[in-house]
C-alpha cells in the first residue's frame, strides 16, 4: 500500500523559488571581482536566474547538458547555478586552483558546452581555448562597461544576456533523480573523477545541513561562505542559505584575513565556514591589529583537521564557537560534524574539547562503519583504527562515466580512503588518509595528530608531517614547520613542545623549517608534493641505524 501524500519532486529550483516568495528582500552581498560591493536580493536573483535560463535555452541547452562555471563566490555565480539547474541542465563547477592541463581534462571529460567565467580567469581560458573542443560559448560574468575592454573574440556579456531575455520560463517539472551538479575530485591519485549530484541528493543534503546538530541555520543568520562554490557546492550553503532566507555575504576573490574581517564586521555576519588556513590568516590579522569580532557567533571548519589552538583562540578571545566538520566531494559534502551530544555537552569545556576536535557525529542521512582489510566490521571503541566507509542518499554511488569501476562494498558503503576511529559516543576521528598514515615498526602513526599539535605552537604558521624511509622501522615521521613572519625556532624547541602530548614513539625523528608548505587545489596541505620534495631526505636516526 502506498501513502496518499502529494508527489512533490525534490528539485532545487524550489529552494530559490521559496526564497523569492518568502524572503524576497533578504540580501545577497558580494565583493565583486570588479571591486565594488554589490547588493542584490533573493527576489532579484530569482528573476535574473530565470532570465539567464532563457538565454541558455536560446543557446540550445538541453536537460543533461553540462554548463560550467569558473568563478568566485558571488551573486552572479548563484544566478548561473540556478539558471542551469532550473531547466534540468547540469551545473559543473570548475576549480580555478587546478593547473591548466587539469582544467582542460575536466572540461573535456565533462563535455561542457558553455562556460560562465569571472574576469579573473579569462587569460587561462583564452590560452587554452583550442584545447576545449566541446565548449561552444564563453559568458563573462560582468557588465557591458567592463566587457568593452576585454580581448576575447566571441565571448558574451553576462549582464547583456540577462537584459535580452524575459523571466518567463518553466523551471522544474522533471524527476528529482535528474542530474543537477557535477564536481570533480582533486585528483590526488590519477585523474580527477566526476561526482554527479542529483536534485534529490542536493535537496536532502540541504535538509540535513539545516539540522541543529549540523549547521543549524535560520532566517536570522547572516552567512559568509568563505569555502568556494567550486569546492563541493560551498558545503551546500548555496542551497541551505536560500532554503531558510539567510542573508548571504560573498567574498569574491579576496580571502585574506583583512578582507574577511572587513566583511564579517560591516555586514554583521553571524555564521561562516572555511578551511583551517583561512581561519589562521584571520586569527593572525586579528592579533596583529587588535581586531574584534562583534557579531560572529559560529564557525564551521572543514577540509582538514581543526587545530586546537584555533578552536581555543576563537572561543576564548572572540567568543566564537568553532565546530569541526568532515566530508568530501563524494559526500555532497557534509558527512559528520562535531556538535556535542547530551553526554558530551554535560561535561566541563576542557573535557568536551577532545570530542570537539574530532571530525564528529553522523547526522540523519549518514551511516558510518569501520572495517579492516578483510572487510570485517571493527568496534566503535575510540581506539581501533579502520577504513572509514559511508552510506546515505547523498553519497556517491559511482563516478561519472563509470571511472574507477565499482566503488561500493557488498553493503553499499563507499570507502572514503580515510583511516579513522569511532568512539562510544559516535564521534569519528580521522587519523590519516590511508596513503598518508605512517607505518613504523608494524604500527601506525597518525601524521594528522602530530601536525595539529605542532600547528598549535605559538611560532607556527603551518605544520605538516610525512613518513620518511627508515632502514629499521620502515618509516619514521618528519615534521615540517613554516614559521610565522619574523620568528626563529629550533628542532629541540618543537620536540619539547610535543613531549607528553603524543606517544613517545610517535616523536618525529627530525624537524625541518621550510619557507612554505604547499597547498592543494582545495586548500589542504599537499603531501604528495611534499613527499616528492623530500623523497631523498635521510633522517639522522637512519644514518645511525645503518
Amino acid at each position: 500500500m502506498l501513502g496518499l501524500m502529494q508527489n512533490w519532486q525534490l528539485t532545487v529550483d524550489r529552494i530559490l523559488q521559496h526564497a523569492a516568495e518568502w524572503h524576497a528582500d533578504r540580501e545577497i552581498v558580494t565583493r565583486s571581482v570588479e571591486g565594488p560591493i554589490v547588493r542584490t536580493t533573493y527576489g532579484q536573483v530569482h528573476e535574473r536566474a530565470r532570465r539567464l535560463s532563457n538565454a541558455l535555452l536560446a543557446f540550445g541547452v538541453k536537460p543533461g547538458d553540462r554548463v560550467a562555471t569558473l568563478a568566485w563566490n558571488s551573486g552572479r555565480h548563484v544566478e548561473a547555478w540556478y539558471a542551469a539547474m532550473g531547466i534540468g541542465a547540469v551545473c559543473h563547477t570548475l576549480n580555478p586552483r587546478l593547473f591548466a592541463e587539469q582544467l582542460c581534462y575536466i572540461i573535456n571529460h565533462a563535455e561542457d558546452r558553455i562556460i560562465f567565467t569571472d574576469l579573473t580567469f579569462l587569460p587561462v581560458l583564452l590560452a587554452n581555448r583550442d584545447k576545449m573542443p566541446t565548449v561552444e560559448t564563453f559568458v563573462v560574468m560582468t557588465d557591458a562597461e567592463h566587457m568593452a575592454g576585454i580581448d576575447f573574440p566571441g565571448a558574451l556579456c553576462f549582464e547583456t544576456l540577462i537584459e535580452q531575455h524575459s523571466s518567463d520560463v518553466v523551471w522544474g517539472g522533471f524527476d528529482e533523480n535528474t542530474a543537477c551538479g557535477l564536481c570533480y575530485t582533486s585528483g590526488t591519485t590519477g585523474n580527477p573523477k566526476g561526482v554527479l549530484y542529483s536534485h534529490r541528493s542536493n535537496f536532502l543534503h540541504t535538509l540535513t545541513t539545516l539540522q541543529s546538530d549540523v549547521m543549524g541555520l535560520s532566517a536570522q543568520d547572516v552567512i559568509l561562505p568563505v569555502v568556494p562554490m567550486f569546492h563541493a557546492n560551498a558545503w551546500g550553503i548555496a542551497f541551505s542559505a536560500p532554503a531558510v532566507g539567510a542573508k548571504l555575504v560573498m567574498p569574491g576573490a579576496k580571502m585574506d584575513g583583512a578582507s574577511i574581517h572587513e566583511l564579517l564586521e560591516t555586514e554583521g555576519v553571524t555564521f561562516s565556514a572555511a578551511v583551517p588556513t583561512v581561519w589562521q590568516m584571520l586569527q593572525q590579522h586579528l592579533e596583529a591589529t587588535n581586531g574584534k569580532l562583534t557579531t560572529l557567533k559560529r564557525v564551521v571548519i572543514g577540509g582538514s583537521a581543526a587545530p586546537e589552538a584555533i578552536v581555543r583562540a576563537f572561543r576564548d578571545n572572540y567568543g566564537v564557537d568553532v565546530t569541526h566538520a568532515w566530508g568530501m566531494t563524494e559526500t555532497s559534502p557534509l558527512g559528520t560534524q562535531s556538535t556535542p551530544n547530551a553526554a558530551v555537552a554535560a561535561l566541563p569545556y576542557e573535557q568536551q574539547l577532545p570530542y570537539r576536535l574530532k571530525q564528529g557525529r553522523a547526522p540523519l542521512g549518514v551511516q558510518l562503519k569501520l572495517t579492516n582489510d578483510a572487510d570485517e566490521v571493527l568496534p566503535k571503541d575510540g581506539k581501533t583504527f579502520g577504513r572509514l566507509k559511508i552510506s546515505g542518499p547523498f553519497i556517491v554511488r559511482e563516478y561519472f562515466r563509470g571511472d574507477g569501476g565499482a566503488i561500493l562494498d557488498a553493503e553499499g558503503f563507499f570507502d572514503t580512503g580515510d583511516v579513522s576511529t569511532i568512539d562510544e559516543h559516535g564521534f569519528m576521528q580521522i587519523t590519516d588518509r590511508s596513503k598518508d598514515v605512517i607505518k613504523s615498526g608494524g604500527e601506525w602513526i597518525s601524521s594528522i595528530e602530530i601536525e595539529n599539535i605542532a600547528a598549535g605552537h605559538p611560532k607556527s604558521a603551518l605544520a605538516a608531517v610525512i613518513g620518511v624511509h627508515h632502514p629499521k622501522w620502515d618509516e619514521r615521521p618528519l615534521l615540517l614547520v613554516k614559521l610565522k613572519a619574523g620568528q626563529t625556532a629550533t628542532r629541540e624547541e618543537y620536540l619539547a613542545f610535543l613531549e607528553g602530548k603524543i606517544a613517545k614513539w610517535w616523536t618525529p625523528d627530525d624537524v625541518v623549517f621550510v619557507d612554505d608548505i604547499p597547498l592543494g587545489a582545495t586548500g589542504k596541505i599537499d603531501k604528495k608534493v611534499i613527499r616528492q620534495q623530500f623523497e631523498h631526505y635521510v633522517l639522522p636516526t637512519a644514518q645511525a641505524a645503518e
